[in-house]
């Protein structure tokens, strides 16, 4: 700092430190903990030379301690790189900061930050050392309240307490900021201020304030204020808060901005115009927010802006030309908002100034057209994102001469034409390659030595077979390949397993990919993904490094018996085996997979029991045992599952009851059906487990009634317990399940992706149909082929969203409800073979969605009603085995029909006629029940016909 005079390192020192403050040095020394010795050289009388020590020149008074930890602190690598997180803390200093601190009382420079104090409070006797100048504790893990007593540092110019372990530390006034008139910088970034409502008040009385950062805050409200004090702000960060508001009209006031972060609050509405005056601002943060309307007109008054992200908004229309005119861009970040038109020529063969421009991020738009040629010539460029558009044509060969360019994201467009060695002429640093879901063709020469070496190969979808690609053989350094979908149709080559053995996540799948699955090495990441589904490898079951924590072979040809070995090293958390040759017993061993969270081994030759120990398997969320030949009775070990979501053991041959899992309270799916069960349906169904929204009982031997439980399922939509014994009748709180009534697309049902273990097969329109990623739209009720009787509740009329309703086979008896019209999603009706009698009812021909419908073989009567969706609905089968039932489309007419008088006109139009006849007799009868009308005028071929009843 600017007058800190030091004298270590100087060769002509002759005085050493004061021994008060060598003695306070050690006495700090003392009470931290030093794991990583780097206090060591701590020793001697000379402390001015002790490492993180200064003295001054002229007096030899210490002035500076700066104890920062020297492994510089990221927050993702942290989270994500365990060898990082492990030498960052090792490096940490602890424990206490001892009071001795304050016998430095020349003390102007202190810095602790980066060490770990597990969250103990920030010394009072901090607010004692009045001549520091500076004092920083940013990551220093403290916790507790920031103690006012620092307002009693009055020479105070730069305080920072920020934290990313966040909130740790908080304020509930920032009154005490008023008193450091000197100071300049203020980052309290992740201090809770969210009670402090004066916090604008304090920091309005810092006139020197250059630097404010109150990001993270959790800061809820900007407090009014007359006049504002601040305006030598140079960078102002507000970005993570709760500010629902509109843009502070004030901050246009503050005319030498450099910097402004208002990213991730809830601000709304638009930019104001007056920000136009901000001509100084080099960068403007907006992102995550609610503001809209067109491209902001403000913007482009900012003309030294080097630094522009609108992302996550709800900005719209097209990007306007002139934008080129801020030569100073370096980065323009418009992803995630709702632009549309064309993409601007931005290169400097058009307009020639934006030569720095090096990041150009416009994902999850609506832009069109084609990829502007001139995106060649900015040769800054690092990064281009254009992924998640509608932009179409070809990709320009003169991308290729982008030499700075790392990271190309076109994925997910509706680009087509060929993609040959000329669009990568001259990446040599390009590390990440994304061209996934378009229509793109690889052509390059099967000689072709890439001159980039990718980290990131995103290429689903593309053209690269059918050979398996030669030039992948030359990227060492992948650690995410996607090439699912690509045309291949051949066999891994020999250097695929070597090269890729520790690639972080590989995905193959949907090609014919045929040979053994290759063998992997264990890596040092902990979530390792492996996707090898739909393909035609065959073998056994490869074993498993242990960092892998998504492995998926479904839909192969694997076979022999699965094989886990080490199982209790393992950190799988999804293993997808389904639909191989999988055969024998399921191996005890999984049960040592501690984290194991879905396992689907469903559709394989599997036989005997589930092992008892799955109950051990705490973790287990999705268990899909569905379709195999295994037997035995269902363990009740599976009670002590609570996390389980999803339970399907479809088309087995189980016996006994039905395993007790009133415990399993995320229970959303209990798929159960095909099966040789014999008990009756349990009440804590609805009583324990409320979350239930899919339950398949179908095709067992269950019998009794239907227990009135069931209707406490309020977010119930489907019910299959077709093929059973059950009795009674159906009840009539049938109409409170209210998930049969909702919208089921604006909702989310399961944690986890629904291709893995949320799916289930139901009947729908006589057709056997796997529900998946569609789930959500499943909305069906089904109790056919019982022995239930009775009458139709009239309150099932109130499940409005019902697609599928089959009650046939039954013994139904009395009319069916005349409002069943008001099932207005219906698509699919069966009630045929039950006792059912009466009239059709004609609300039926409301169901404009209807296209499968069955009533034979009942005891209806009358005529059948026309009209709308039962126009197309002209099977006769539809109606058979009612005798009493008359009308188009059956053969019988109905009594008192009169058909039409023949000419000789209509002699070559019979059948037209006779329909013309039966839709005009419609209109005056309807359930074979004649009105009284005095006439009725029909015109057919030119004559008029009366008919007089």
């Amino acid at each position: 700092m600017e007058g800190l005079e030091t004298c270590c390192g100087q060769a002509n020192l002759t005085i050493s430190c004061f021994a008060d403050e060598r003695e306070a040095l050690l006495e700090l020394k003392r009470s931290f903990v030093d794991d990583s010795h780097r206090l060591q050289s701590w020793t001697g009388k000379d402390c001015c030379g002790w490492k993180g020590v200064e003295c001054s020149r002229k007096t030899g008074h210490v002035v500076k301690l700066d104890l920062h930890n020297p492994v510089i602190i990221d927050y993702d690598s942290f989270y994500n790189d365990a060898d990082y997180a492990e030498n960052y803390s090792r490096s940490c200093v602890g424990g206490e900061v001892s009071p001795s601190l304050v016998n430095l009382t020349r003390l102007v420079y202190l810095d602790l930050s980066s060490n770990n104090f597990s969250y103990g409070e920030i010394p009072r006797f901090m607010g004692s050392l009045k001549n520091l100048r500076y004092l920083k504790l940013s990551v220093a893990r403290f916790g507790g309240k920031v103690p006012p007593y620092l307002g009693n540092l009055s020479s105070l110019e730069y305080l920072d307490l920020s934290d990313f372990w966040t909130n740790r530390l908080t304020s509930d006034s920032l009154s005490w900021i008023s008193s450091l008139p000197s100071l300049k910088y203020l980052n309290l970034s992740g201090v809770n201020l969210g009670q402090s409502d004066d916090w604008m008040y304090g920091i309005n009385m810092l006139p020197s304030l250059v630097d404010l950062n109150l990001s993270n805050c959790l800061v809820r409200r900007i407090p009014p204020l007359e006049y504002y004090n601040f305006t030598s702000l140079v960078s102002l960060d507000l970005q993570w808060n709760s500010i629902n508001s509109t843009l502070p009209p004030w901050i246009s006031n503050i005319t030498g901005l450099l910097a402004l972060r208002l990213d991730g609050n809830e601000f709304y509405g638009y930019i104001p115009d007056s920000f136009k005056k901000l001509t100084s601002l080099r960068q403007l943060g907006l992102s995550s927010n609610f503001l809209g309307s067109s491209f902001p007109s403000p913007v482009l008054s900012m003309i030294n802006l080097s630094y522009l992200d609108l992302y996550n908004n709800k900005f719209r229309g097209s990007i306007p030309s002139n934008i080129t005119s801020l030569c100073s861009l370096e980065l323009i970040n418009f992803s995630t908002n709702r632009f549309s038109g064309e993409i601007p020529n931005l290169g400097t063969d058009f307009y020639g100034c934006l030569t720095n421009l090096q990041y150009i991020q416009l994902s999850y738009n609506s832009f069109e057209g084609p990829v502007p040629e001139s995106f060649g010539t900015l040769s800054s460029l690092i990064e281009l994102d254009i992924s998640n558009n509608l932009c179409s044509g070809n990709i320009p060969t003169n991308v290729g001469q982008l030499r700075r360019l790392k990271k190309l994201r076109l994925n997910k467009n509706s680009l087509s034409g060929m993609i040959s060695e000329l669009h990568f002429a001259q990446h040599t640093v390009l590390s990440e390659l994304s061209m996934s879901s378009n229509s793109l063709v690889f052509n390059v020469s099967s000689r072709w030595v890439p001159p980039f070496q990718l980290q990131t190969i995103k290429l689903d979808s593309c053209v690269l077979g059918p050979e398996f690609p030669l030039w992948l053989q030359t990227q060492t350094k992948v650690k995410e390949l996607g090439i699912s979908n690509a045309s291949i149709s051949d066999s891994l080559p020999d250097w695929f397993e070597k090269i890729y053995s520790h690639v972080h996540f590989l995905d193959l799948s949907r090609n014919r990919i045929s040979g053994k699955l290759p063998k992997f090495e264990k890596s040092n990441i902990t979530d390792r993904r492996l996707v090898f589904r739909s393909n035609n490898f065959v073998g056994p079951l490869v074993p498993l490094p242990s960092d892998v924590h998504f492995l998926d072979v479904s839909d192969n040809s694997l076979a022999g018996n699965i094989s886990i070995p080490e199982a209790t090293n393992l950190t799988v958390q999804f293993l997808l085996l389904s639909n191989n040759f999988f055969t024998g017993e399921i191996p005890t061993s999984l049960c040592q997979m501690k984290v194991l969270w879905i396992l689907d081994i469903s559709s394989n030759l599997l036989t005997g029991k589930i092992p008892d120990c799955f109950g051990d398997i705490q973790s287990l969320s999705m268990l899909d045992l569905s379709d195999n030949n295994m037997n035995g009775a269902i363990p009740s070990s599976l009670s002590s599952l609570t996390n389980l979501n999803s339970l399907r053991l479809h088309n087995n041959n189980f016996e006994g009851k039905l395993p007790l899992l009133q415990d399993s309270m995320f229970l959303t799916i209990l798929d159960l059906g095909r099966n040789n069960l014999n008990d009756v349906i349990p009440t804590w169904i609805g009583e324990n487990l409320t979350s239930f929204k899919f339950l398949n009982l179908q095709s067992n031997k269950l019998h009794g009634d239907i227990p009135p439980s069931i209707c406490l399922l309020e977010e119930l939509q489907m019910l299959n317990l077709a093929g059973n014994d059950i009795s009674g009748k159906i009840p009539h709180c049938f109409g409170n399940l209210t998930g049969m009534n909702i919208d089921h697309y604006q909702y989310e049902y399961l944690e986890v992706d629904l291709d893995y273990g949320g799916s289930i097969a139901d009947f729908i329109k006589g057709v056997e149909r796997r529900y998946t990623k569609t789930l959500p739209f499943l909305v069906s009720i089904d109790l056919s082929n019982n022995n239930i009787s009775g009458q139709i509740p009239g309150e099932l009329m109130n499940l409005s969203k019902l697609l599928n309703l089959n009650m046939s086979r039954n013994h139904l008896q009395g009319r069916v409800p005349e409002n069943i019209g008001d099932l207005k999603a219906l698509e699919s009706l069966d009630l045929s073979w039950n006792d059912i009698s009466g009239p059709v009812p004609y609300s039926l021909s409301s169901l404009t969605y209807l296209s499968h419908l069955n009533l034979s073989y009942n005891k209806f009567s009358g005529r059948v009603p026309t009209g709308n969706q039962l126009q197309t609905l002209n099977d006769p089968s539809i109606y058979i085995g009612n005798s009493e039932l008359c009308g188009a489309p059956l053969p019988n007419a109905c009594p008192g029909d009169l058909p039409f008088p023949k000419t000789d006109e209509d002699t070559d139009d019979t059948e037209h006629n006779h329909d013309r006849s039966s839709e005009e007799w419609d209109l005056v009868s309807r359930s074979g029940c004649w009105e009284f009308v005095a006439f009725c005028i029909s015109r057919s071929h030119g004559v008029m016909h009366f008919f007089i009843s």
